[in-house]
């Protein structure tokens, strides 16, 4: 704004030809009049910006949020197991004491009642797998061994723990042997969590803490397992040995259920005798796996 005072004050002694920016002054220059704007004007203006700049942040949060829960669904309900394929070959038992070198005492991560479980690393790939050495001796191994291998063959889902390959040979005194490989699951067995102050097998304690979320995430990927077993296989599938050790737990805590040597496949001649055998069957497990789930909770 040109002023009106001082050297402004003569119009014929002030140059301002090539200013067109200007306004205010003398009548003489014949600028344009300055319009000062109010304060009402000038709050009404920053109460505009501030509203946009605020829909704009909550659009953006709006849009950022559908987007993850979009990706988290999908999460969820991705059937197929996405760790590992089914291209590793099974194994030999010399691949497989080379895996766990040699059976040392610091690989065994587990004892069950068919076998011992051992932390292995596969020479060809570096993956580190979880090894059920089967205890053929015991007269129900080798059939907890088949149903297993049955088992995995159709059951594909993020909340199963998944077969790799198996080694079915003879060991180096030409006794039979036969053993799993596993995905690795970083964060063990649920029992550990549940237990902090169970001694573990190979002296290795995790920092076993569950918040809520965590237990209901938990819970929720467990009832997923059995709900995709039940009414999603080809052939229904029922585990009948549902309990927090045989539930493993990934490096995201994702839940992963495991250990199918106990397990039923409901066959039937008709709809309606697999629907029976279903009922009782999933009777008998409700209250395993409401047991399972009070002790999350």
């Amino acid at each position: 704004m040109l002023p009106c005072e001082g050297v402004f004050k003569n119009a014929t002694a002030t140059f301002i030809i090539g200013n067109n920016e200007l306004c205010g002054g003398l009548s003489e220059f014949y600028l344009p009049y300055y319009i000062s704007k109010s304060s009402t004007s000038r709050k009404i203006d920053v109460m505009i910006l501030s509203t946009s700049v605020i829909f704009g942040v909550l659009g953006i949060a709006l849009i950022l949020a559908f987007i993850y829960l979009c990706w988290l669904k999908k999460k969820v309900d991705e059937p197929v197991s996405s760790l590992k394929d089914d291209s590793c070959p099974n194994v030999s038992y010399g691949t497989l004491l080379k895996a766990i070198d040699g059976f040392p005492s610091a690989n065994l991560i587990g004892i069950g009642s068919f076998g011992s479980i051992y932390r292995g690393i596969l020479e060809e790939n570096e993956t580190v797998v979880a090894i059920k050495v089967l205890h053929l001796v015991c007269e129900s191994a080798l059939k907890s061994f088949i149903v297993e291998c049955e088992a995995s063959r159709d059951i594909k889902h993020r909340n199963l723990l998944k077969i790799l390959t198996v080694c079915s040979s003879n060991d180096y005194q030409g006794n039979d042997f036969k053993a799993l490989f596993y995905e690795f699951m970083d964060n063990a067995c649920l029992e550990r969590w549940l237990h902090p102050n169970a001694t573990s097998s190979h002296g290795n304690e995790l920092p076993k803490k569950l918040n809520f979320i965590r237990r209901i995430n938990i819970a929720i990927g467990i009832a997923t397992a059995l709900n995709y077993l039940h009414h999603q296989c080809r052939v229904p599938i029922v585990h009948c040995d549902l309990k927090p050790s045989n539930i493993l737990l990934d490096a995201e805590m994702v839940a992963h259920v495991g250990d199918f040597g106990l397990a039923k496949f409901l066959l039937g001649s008709s709809l309606d005798t697999v629907a029976n055998q279903m009922s009782l069957m999933e009777y008998k497990t409700s209250t395993s796996t409401i047991s399972t789930l009070a002790w999350i909770m």
